[in-house]
């Protein structure tokens, strides 16, 4: 390694801008008023917040310098495992600003946003081709909320046969949010164990399927980076007693156009827009998780559904066995543009997508193998998981390594995650990334994997090079400062 991406350099201090300004500047100037002046109501008007008086300048360089805190995919290498943080083509940007869509009111009636209920109507057939199922909603604003509707999708199919049910098996190895979602549909949450290669054995799962098991939560890839490979069998047992098989698709980036989802047995399947069709991630959202079926669920989907009708296009409610609303209006519609706008621009090439996201993770397995433990030692797909295992003798866990690719430029992957590999770090690299940024990552995790050898300590204090040094994480989460 030449060179490391991290450096330091001038990081301006920066207050809160109450403690900035002064009485009477300003940035900005109203239009003449062609009305009257009027008092403020009586419990606006008195001691009311004192917002601070700032100039344009003031404003301006403010957000500029917050921003040089910052760092993100357009910053530089993120690969945090079970999130696809890849990066977003700026084109999908320009399109989500045409006017017809960014301006569109959620209330304008159907003739006068043909384009937008075309977009997506074309955009769930989409998602439901690359899915491998027959009908998709868009409307779920997150992946959670794709869960969500899934499991009230599931609760609605036993009610409608006349036989509701209480439990829902889910993998040790399955997104933290599947359990959370199952409970809000009333449902049990019934663990399953992973078998000693990382996936789950069709053994566990028949031992613990029963007529009161409404199915299965999978996610696939699982979140140990590996593909379930005995998923078929696995519906096979699910399905001989009426149970559904729902799959968390957080993870498609790895298997677009090569895993057909219906054919391997799966009946609900959510999708991460903000993963997998690159929309922006991160910053608490706006996200998207349409929710995906089989032919038999169709009629439960969220509601109102857009059709084709000879007329064009139409929100439809005549749906009477829906799950109905998941909130007003349909989704974070701005989403959807940009992930239409991204599969009309690979087309065939989703499938190049995961290839390269698969060869890269499985490129930095087999580079790190030797320095950091790796406890499932077998093809991946998008990501991998290592341990701290190896550091242990010189007292170097898996967050002074973390801290220290800080140092050094790097984001650092997701760490002590998943729960079930202890000292987890997990790593993605997705598609976006070049053989040279790559190399330049695993350059810098080996030096670091030698420098816990050699000094230690190095790790111990890192990060040196950030505007704030290392924080004490545990009283940020207990005690959190809400100031400002």
């Amino acid at each position: 390694m030449k060179e490391t991406v991290g450096t330091r350099g001038l990081i301006l201090n920066e207050p809160f801008l109450w403690e900035r300004g002064g009485k009477g500047r300003t940035g900005y100037s109203l239009p003449r008023r062609d009305v009257e002046a009027a008092a403020l109501p009586e419990n606006l008007a008195g001691d009311g917040p004192d917002f601070p008086d700032l100039s344009e300048v003031e404003v301006v360089r403010h957000y500029t310098r917050l921003s040089t805190w910052n760092y993100g995919v357009d910053s530089g290498m993120y690969p945090l495992g079970s999130c696809t943080m890849k990066y977003n083509p700026k084109t999908n940007e320009r399109q989500a600003a045409l006017p017809g869509f960014s301006g569109a009111h959620p209330l304008v009636p159907s003739e006068l946003c043909q384009g937008a209920l075309q977009l997506i109507y074309e955009l769930e057939h989409y998602l439901a081709h690359v899915a491998g199922l027959d009908a998709v909603s868009v409307q779920p604003s997150a992946g959670a909320q794709g869960e969500l509707a899934g499991m009230l999708i599931f609760a609605a199919y036993h009610r409608d046969r006349g036989k509701p049910r209480s439990k829902i098996l889910i993998p040790d190895t399955a997104h933290g949010t599947n359990p959370a979602s199952a409970a809000l549909c009333g449902f049990k949450a019934v663990p399953v164990e992973t078998g000693p290669d990382g996936v789950l054995l069709p053994a566990s799962v028949e031992a613990l399927m029963d007529d009161d098991t409404a199915g299965i939560m999978v996610t696939n890839p699982n979140t140990l980076g590996l593909f379930e490979t005995h998923i078929q069998a696995i519906a096979d047992i699910i399905h001989a007693k009426d149970g559904l098989v729902y799959a968390d698709g957080a993870n498609m980036n790895a298997v677009m156009g090569v895993v057909d989802f219906g054919r391997a047995g799966v009946d609900v399947l959510h999708i991460n827009l903000h993963k997998t069709f690159s929309t922006p991630h991160g910053g608490g959202g706006p996200g998207s998780g349409p929710v995906c079926v089989c032919k038999r669920l169709e009629p439960f989907l969220p509601a109102p559904r857009v059709i084709k009708t000879e007329e064009g296009y139409a929100l439809s409610e005549d749906f009477p066995k829906s799950i109905g609303k998941l909130h007003a209006f349909y989704g974070n519609f701005g989403i959807m543009v940009r992930a239409y706008s991204y599969m009309l621009s690979m087309g065939p090439k989703l499938k190049d997508v995961s290839q390269h996201a698969v060869l890269n993770a499985n490129y930095i397995k087999e580079k790190l193998k030797d320095v950091y433990h790796l406890p499932f030692d077998r093809p991946c797909m998008h990501e991998c998981v290592f341990t701290d295992k190896f550091l242990e003798a010189q007292g170097v866990t898996t967050l002074d390594v973390a801290k220290r690719l800080i140092d050094y430029g790097f984001h650092p992957p997701t760490i002590y995650f998943p729960l079930v590999v202890h000292g987890a770090i997990m790593i993605e690299p997705t598609e976006s990334e070049s053989l040279e940024n790559i190399d330049q990552f695993i350059a810098t995790m080996r030096l670091i994997a030698q420098e816990a050898e050699e000094n230690p300590t190095l790790l111990k204090e890192a990060p040196q090079n950030p505007k704030v040094r290392r924080m004490d994480e545990t009283t940020a989460a207990r005690k959190p400062c809400l100031r400002g």
